[in-house]
């Protein structure tokens, strides 16, 4: 009798690891875990957001940094869809970003919508994430207690992208610069572009 796995089970096992890769990541960076988020991270991974570009372990310092500003996100994940090819990995999934803010005395709540996209490596039999980009779908700014309202001067945002213009203004506020050039619903060809660079990626 042979003992080698069918390759349906080794399919099942690597897409196993690669989900619970990028949800080990997600819930390390809401709970304040940095060390278990970093060991997600290649040393060369790039991370490419809103409020920052640069390396996966670059990532970790700026969330650490963030959190000590008060900037205290937290996830809202949907299932992860995992397309392999060989040792690379696609990871896709949908996700809101909830951020409170107190704006004007307000206690507010800032939810991004966005589709997150990894790419995941497996070296020396270890899948570890090869990047993370966020495609911009929406978001918005809700009052922590019902019947509260704020008001924003629509000229501090007339030149933020639709797709995540509360999320940008907020950065904004904390002292970040966002980057507005960004994958976005509201700008179709960002999409596909980097749609095209990850899959691309993913074939070679």
């Amino acid at each position: 009798m042979s003992n080698e796995l069918p390759a349906e089970v080794i399919t099942s096992a690597a897409v196993t690891a690669v989900s619970q890769l990028v949800l080990r990541e997600r819930e390390s960076r809401d709970l304040g875990n940095w060390d278990t988020m970093r060991d997600c991270f290649h040393p060369d991974s790039r991370v490419r957001i809103s409020w920052f570009n640069g390396s996966g372990p670059g990532f970790v310092d700026g969330s650490i940094d963030m959190a000590k500003r008060g900037m205290l996100a937290k996830h809202r994940l949907a299932p992860v869809l995992v397309t392999l090819n060989g040792d690379r990995a696609l990871a896709s999934l949908t996700a809101i970003i909830d951020i409170p803010q107190k704006i004007n005395g307000v206690e507010m709540i800032l939810s991004a919508h966005g589709r997150f996209i990894y790419r995941a490596e497996r070296r020396d039999g270890t899948w570890r994430l090869y990047s993370f980009d966020c495609i911009y779908l929406r978001d918005e700014l809700n009052p922590a207690i019902p019947g509260q309202s704020v008001s924003i001067d629509p000229a501090e945002v007339r030149d933020l992208r639709p797709s995540y213009r509360n999320l940008a203004w907020c950065l904004i506020q904390t002292g970040y610069e966002v980057d507005q050039n960004l994958p976005g619903e509201d700008r179709l060809e960002t999409v596909k572009q980097i749609l095209d660079e990850v899959h691309a990626w993913l074939r070679q």
